[in-house]
């Protein structure tokens, strides 16, 4: 089974920086990691490798330092790592972003199963997943807790949902979005940290993949990010409400309920 994590690098902290022209981020080597949902869904597919075999290969698209957090999954012990770069990438929305992907997926490594994280941290669309399901073709399952079993070319999987929990069998290939909650990552191996000193990506640009120019990049992206900013706190009027209880305060806010007609 060839199974294929798509891994994301994101900012480690708060403070985010936007290209004033392009009003893209700006993602420089410095406080970038790993988007924590994606190390869930690394964890994953080693272990479905470990339960049913396989090869596991760790995708992302980014900048030539995005190949540090391939380097992260080869210490996690993933077979390979593959790092989608050029600059005619750059800006990508969801759309343009999903469509790379899949198109470097089908063209260098073909998967039976593709696993994302439900979302990432910095965009928090959840977006990416399901496209890549869509440019390919494949049965797509969100928000899966857990992998009950693998068998006859099906993946059973339970999914969370509102109010409770669902079991879903799809036919292999498929894509899966995995929560938070489905395992606890390992670290990194003594091995594989060992594998990852020595590891360099296949690096792919767009005329390797194949791919159409005017899907990828900004020219691919039917949205973009126009501004970015804190939103400011306004002051409201308010009235601090006392008394020699917890009744006689409620009484009191009952009263104005009902002075103000907000109840009757």
């Amino acid at each position: 089974m060839n199974i294929v994590v798509c891994i994301k690098q994101v900012p480690a902290n708060t403070h985010v920086k936007m290209d004033p022209v392009t009003h893209t981020l700006i993602r420089d080597r410095s406080g970038s990691t790993i988007n924590p949902y994606d190390l869930h869904a690394l964890e994953t597919a080693l272990q479905i490798r470990e339960n049913y075999g396989g090869r596991v290969t760790a995708v992302t698209m980014g900048p030539p330092h995005a190949s540090d957090i391939l380097k992260t999954a080869v210490g996690m012990t993933v077979d390979d790592g593959i790092l989608i770069c050029g600059r005619e990438f750059a800006g990508a929305d969801t759309l343009a972003t999903s469509y790379t992907i899949s198109s470097a997926i089908k063209k260098v490594c073909p998967a039976d199963l593709i696993i994302c994280g439900k979302i990432a941290i910095d965009g928090d669309t959840a977006q990416v997943g399901p496209g890549i399901s869509q440019w390919l073709g494949m049965s797509l399952v969100c928000n899966v807790i857990k992998i009950e079993k693998i068998e006859d070319k099906k993946i059973i999987v339970k999914r969370a949902v509102e109010g409770g929990n669902e079991l879903v069998s799809v036919t292999l290939p498929a894509v899966i979005t995995v929560d938070k909650s489905i395992n606890v990552p390992r670290i990194e191996s003594i091995k594989g940290r060992f594998k990852k000193c020595d590891f360099e990506p296949k690096t792919v640009n767009a005329e390797a993949i194949e791919c159409d120019l005017t899907k990828i990049g900004l020219n691919g992206s039917p949205t973009s990010v126009f501004k970015v900013f804190i939103p400011e706190r306004q002051k409201a009027d308010h009235e601090l409400i006392e008394g020699k209880n917890v009744a006689e305060k409620a009484q009191k806010v009952a009263d104005f309920l009902f002075e103000s007609k907000l109840i009757v």
